[in-house]
């Protein structure tokens, strides 16, 4: 990994330090282009091909529904951490339910917002080098707790065209309806055209590959008319250091990225004197070779960075430059910087909070903005499979109290159905309120 030390870098050079591995768009849109369109218009046929092209799988069909399947076993053990898993996922996603409330701006005038549910969505679970089960939990869950009646997950099947058994548990467990056996730019967009056999969502989510990545951004500006989560992509994580941080912690913490795969990044920013960074360079060397997945985890390597800062002001400043996906703050009194982290998808603080229990367990979501997004988006939340509308009620006297001014200021704009839709209905009360002459 490059080092820098940022008293001796030129503002335009540690504005550089942000930049993510560059990636040819031109490229990608040019290839998946076409798979979006093909997708729309030949249907299940065309996700049929995308699938033995680029999964090497014969399917018949594509889209399965999920009260159809057995239920599938799994060693006790690993059912007992998913079930944990979905039980703090649920816990933390149902906290964020908001009561509704109503608000009297003045006398007979009464304004509340409401919550409804996104009716369809549509979820992408990755595979390819890794299955992500995890990833299942982390979407599924909100879109249950939030009540879409139709929730479609894809994914990827594998080679003898069956789905991975603990996705299937999380998706039976978390309310999915429906299985998507695709991956890549065709399952985006299968779901967001809709097919002959897979239900059109309206929303769009998940993390992916640059083409997934790709897919969504362009079907976001179609005629499909979906929305998205976020433009999220290769995984990437900042770890803050100081003298107190274990080596071989932070170590661990660079590679639980790194081995997501050769397009990830990992950022290491030391704090202050006293870091050993050379016996942390030996720790990420050492376990790196004992990797499964260490040629992944070494190519991620190769293109990510360590930065030395003075303290802590600096360190804590880059990091909101840079935007990170997941901040890990490995220092002393952690707590007590958190005020001071504007941009980030997920934190965690102090020497025993690993990247990983976030990934997994602990309870927040690790569907998270990715190159910088984090300066602009937040992660997946229960209001993400919401959409709030507002609502209105006023009496007589409120509009009485409120229409004038109203009156006035489409007046001023020069509207006057929009003045005439208040004055009528003034008239009218005032009619009623004058008593009989006779």
């Amino acid at each position: 990994m490059k080092s820098y030390r940022l008293s001796e870098l030129t503002p335009a050079e540690v504005q550089n330090l942000k930049a993510r591995p560059r990636i040819d768009f031109s490229s990608i849109l040019s290839t998946v282009n076409p798979i979006v369109d093909d997708i729309r218009n030949r249907g299940d046929a065309a996700v049929k091909d995308y699938t033995a092209k680029f999964d090497k799988v014969e399917l018949d069909k594509i889209v399965v529904e999920v009260s159809e399947l057995p239920d599938p076993e799994l060693d006790p053990s690993v059912k007992e951490a998913f079930d944990v898993a979905y039980d703090n996922i649920y816990a933390f996603h149902f906290a964020q339910k908001s009561a509704e409330r109503t608000v009297e701006n003045m006398k007979g005038v009464k304004c509340k917002r409401v919550a409804r549910s996104i009716g369809s969505v549509g979820l992408y679970v990755p595979g390819g080098t890794a299955v992500l089960p995890s990833t299942a939990l982390m979407l599924a869950v909100p879109a249950q707790i939030a009540g879409s009646k139709t929730v479609v997950l894809a994914t990827p099947p594998s080679r003898d065209g069956i789905i991975c058994k603990e996705v299937l548990y999380c998706a039976k467990k978390a309310g999915v309806t429906h299985i998507l056996k695709a991956g890549g730019a065709q399952a985006i967009s299968a779901m967001a055209w809709g097919t002959e056999s897979c239900p059109k969502v309206e929303k769009v989510f998940g993390p992916g590959n640059q083409y997934v990545t790709a897919a969504k951004m362009i079907l976001q500006n179609s005629e499909a008319m979906i929305s998205i989560d976020m433009p999220a992509g290769p995984s990437e994580v900042l770890v803050i250091a100081d003298k107190h941080a274990s080596p071989v912690h932070v170590a661990a913490d660079l590679l639980s990225q790194a081995e997501h795969g050769p397009d990830s990044q990992v950022v290491l920013v030391i704090a202050g004197d006293g870091v050993d960074i050379k016996a942390i360079e030996e720790e990420v060397k050492k376990q790196c070779d004992s990797l499964p997945r260490g040629d992944f985890a070494s190519k991620a390597l190769s293109h990510s960075f360590t930065v030395i800062a003075r303290d802590m002001v600096e360190a804590v400043s880059f990091s909101n430059l840079y935007a990170p996906e997941h901040l890990i703050i490995n220092v002393n009194d952690a707590e007590k910087w958190e005020s001071f982290i504007e941009n980030a998808g997920s934190v965690f603080l102090g020497p025993w909070t690993p990247e990983s229990v976030g990934d997994y367990a602990s309870g927040t979501n690790h569907v998270l903005p990715t190159y910088g997004y984090a300066r602009m988006y937040g992660g997946v939340s229960l209001d993400s499979f919401l959409k709030y509308m507002t609502v209105q009620s006023l009496t007589e006297e409120g509009l009485q109290k409120l229409g004038p001014y109203v009156a006035t200021m489409a007046e001023v704009e020069g509207l006057d159905a929009h003045k005439r839709a208040v004055t009528l209905r003034l008239k009218d009360i005032e009619a009623r309120q004058v008593p009989n002459s006779r």
